[in-house]
């Protein structure tokens, strides 16, 4: 029960931080932090929780990562489900403290996004469907590569965290523009239950590319990664 208590944490803590930061500090007139801060703080939450809990439970934080690393050969199938739903609550509970604190401020909307991914009318740029998939599909591919190679036995030590975190700041400043960067189909639904109506029909897509994404990076690691016999 460790690892999953873990995992609740963690993404409660991604959540928050990720998409805490974009709800309350992004925009903030005249010093908000806009596109570059939120990113850095999406690459700060996995930095610092993978030092926090990376031995307990190796700091997954997302449905698709888990999947990836099943298909990569370092999870087993058994665990998949349960952390799955750690991962999904710890969202959603950050979702909601997240919305307590927004709702506090006169003349906030919900409705307005509430950090939630979209495509067409949705997307931030205004990108459609397909860049919307091909997005998450990519960024989440290349998100698996980085941390089965940082993880990998043969990778120096004790740097993982670091280039996991600086990874996910990258595909951020990247992708918001296109999707608000899901990659992550629990920092998805964390604040889609909320925002409801549009995020809602749409969520399918947070999790139908990163899944996707997640098993062609375990693949594609699986192959050069591959140590020579």
């Amino acid at each position: 029960m460790n690892k999953y208590a873990a995992e609740f944490f963690g993404t409660f803590w991604l959540v928050l931080g990720g998409c805490g930061s974009a709800v309350l500090a992004a925009a903030f007139p005249d010093v908000g932090i806009g596109l570059l801060g939120v990113s850095l703080a999406f690459g700060l939450t996995v930095l610092t929780m993978a030092y926090a809990i990376g031995h307990i439970s190796g700091c997954h934080l997302n449905p698709a990562v888990s999947i990836g690393l099943w298909a990569g050969g370092r999870f087993p199938a058994n665990q998949l489900l349960p952390y799955i739903a750690a991962q999904v609550i710890g969202a959603v509970a950050a979702g909601g403290v997240l919305f307590l604190i927004a709702s506090g401020k006169a003349g906030f909307d919900v409705s307005a996004g509430f950090a939630s991914n979209g495509y067409g009318a949705h997307s931030p740029g205004g990108y459609s469907l397909v860049s919307a998939l091909v997005t998450e599909i990519v960024m989440t591919m290349m998100f698996l590569i980085v941390i089965l190679g940082a993880t990998d036995d043969r990778a120096p030590k004790g740097f993982a965290p670091a280039a996991i975190g600086l990874c996910l700041t990258l595909i951020h400043l990247i992708s918001i523009p296109v999707t608000n960067t899901s990659v992550n189909p629990a920092r998805s639904t964390g604040v889609a239950l909320f925002a409801g109506d549009w995020a809602i029909s749409q969520l399918w897509v947070f999790w139908a590319a990163p899944i996707a994404g997640a098993l062609i990076g375990a693949v594609v690691y699986r192959f050069i990664g591959a140590e020579k016999q």
